[in-house]
């Protein structure tokens, strides 16, 4: 099958491209920076929002596998966030009709979805803002009729450098080198999903996938600490302090403060404190019946990403 891949020079798009090839997929990746990626396949230098540029890209596709997205907890243009996460969408969903494509895999996130003890999804930054309304926006494609499926990874967490998409690679980094000033919310409740996993789950859905079905790629549900207990166990590196509510409250008040007044990115802000003091499991059982998914434990998936537990600690 010819599938066009959107943002596939991220964490999760890399090991997407790799494992649609490895299954005997012809590859067009189309993102920002395709060409410069690395990646043997063809490549569409094109930003998401350039709807005519992803048409051409388009060309003779049968699927489109969509995860281009802006992921970061703030920007100082909260547009940005509308444009690459709703619009793009919309664009992947416009262009698919246009050219008869019918298969559109949709990778959301599991922040558009609602924490546990909530009923609706939450909009307490940009970034899970616009994923519900994307997933919204997909919600009425299928009533449409549109061929969508969609995907709702946890943490994907893996081999890999320690990039904003692998946030579980960089926390490890950062606290084998001392940076990590502590763990907010520590006991709360994540779900650890392999990247290997995740990405053989979108494999399977381009043939075996429902449209109009929502998978669920739920990992491990564990404490947010449990991933320094297994670095402790492993490298025999004492465990990240945990960091009081109340603390974390303040810093994230004094950080919005501080990028407002002079304009530069916050390590933290409240709405990211509410994500972090929240509980967010999350299921996989149609995905394992239907797709094949398969959860790697947390406990191995963290020993085999030596490149992260091998970061040089400091002395």
């Amino acid at each position: 099958m010819k599938v066009l891949v959107t943002g596939g020079t991220g964490y999760l798009g890399r090991s997407l491209v790799t494992s649609l090839r490895a299954a005997g997929h012809t590859v067009v990746l189309y993102a920002r920076t395709a060409s410069a990626s690395g990646l043997p396949v063809h490549a569409v230098d094109g930003d998401i929002r350039d709807a005519s540029r992803l048409d051409a890209a388009s060309d003779g596709c049968e699927a489109i596998l969509h995860t281009a997205a802006l992921v970061a907890v703030w920007r100082p243009r909260r547009d940005d966030f509308d444009e690459v996460n709703v619009a793009g969408l919309r664009n992947v969903l416009a262009v698919a009709k246009r050219r008869g494509v019918t298969r559109v895999l949709c990778t959301s996130s599991f922040l558009a979805l609602p924490p546990a003890g909530l009923d609706q999804a939450p909009a307490w930054n940009d970034y899970q803002r616009t994923k519900a309304e994307a997933d919204r926006l997909a919600d009425m494609a299928v009533s449409q009729g549109a061929p969508v499926i969609r995907l709702y990874p946890g943490v994907i967490y893996g081999p890999g450098p320690a990039t904003d998409g692998n946030l579980v690679g960089r926390m490890i980094a950062d606290h084998l080198r001392g940076r990590l000033p502590g763990v907010i919310g520590a006991s709360r409740i994540w779900s650890f999903a392999y990247l290997e996993d995740v990405a053989a789950a979108h494999v399977a859905a381009l043939t075996a996938g429902v449209s109009g079905r929502r998978y669920l790629l739920g990992g491990e549900n564990a404490p947010q600490m449990r991933i320094f207990d297994i670095v402790h166990e492993v490298t025999g590196r004492a465990r990240p302090r945990r960091i009081p509510d109340w603390a974390a409250s303040i810093a994230a008040a004094a950080d919005e403060l501080r990028a407002a007044c002079f304009r530069t990115m916050p390590v933290l802000t409240t709405g990211t404190l509410e994500i972090l003091l929240k509980d967010w499991p999350l299921g996989h059982a149609l995905a394992s019946e239907e797709l094949g998914y398969s959860v790697t434990p947390l406990d191995a998936g963290i020993r085999h990403t030596p490149d992260t537990l091998q970061v040089k600690t400091p002395s």
